[in-house]
């Protein structure tokens, strides 16, 4: 029992962790348009702007993901549920695991794509010219992650009865 509570820390931890990362990139996308705006008030040229903020857009999205679920801060849809009353139980499960199956997909070819850059050497087209594989590696971490969050909530419905969402706003069935 302490080894699953151990394993619920860390897991939690790195959502949380990926979380605040995403917030980072969140800043240097404030950051890199600051740096844009000054440079052209000064008539200087920031090679590579735009690239840098659309890679921390990416990054800031796909790494808030698994964070975001487990926050409530996906859209789910209860009215099904509700009316399933005592039976809603197997409805998640089954979207669960729909859901674990499919982000373990997206994971599957994220990692893919992001080889298959790396291994052919593509390059941007904007004017940074980075390797591709950099700014989408962010893409892999965050759907690993997602589909482990997935993953995690399924075997937690499986075996406490309970997700780990935690619910964000108003919940109709609060009593």
């Amino acid at each position: 029992m302490a080894f699953f509570r151990l394993l619920r820390r860390i897991l939690d931890a790195l959502y949380r962790f990926a979380g605040y990362l995403a917030a980072v990139f969140l800043i240097l996308i404030l950051c890199f348009v600051a740096l844009q705006m000054v440079a052209r008030w000064t008539g200087e040229m920031f090679t590579g702007g735009p690239d840098f903020t659309g890679y921390c857009m990416a990054a800031a999205s796909f790494l808030a993901m698994p964070y975001a679920l487990n926050s409530g801060s996906h859209i789910r849809v209860n009215l099904l549920l509700n009316a399933l009353g005592r039976h809603a139980k197997w409805l998640e499960i089954w979207c669960w695991a729909l859901a674990s199956y499919l982000t373990f997909l997206f994971a599957r070819y994220a990692i893919k794509l992001t080889y298959e850059s790396y291994k052919w050497g593509d390059i941007s087209q904007g004017q940074d010219a980075w390797p591709l594989w950099i700014p989408q590696m962010s893409m892999v971490i965050g759907t690993v992650l997602l589909a482990i969050c997935a993953f995690d909530n399924l075997v937690s419905k499986l075996f406490t009865g309970k997700d780990n969402i935690r619910s964000a706003g108003l919940d109709m069935n609060a009593e």
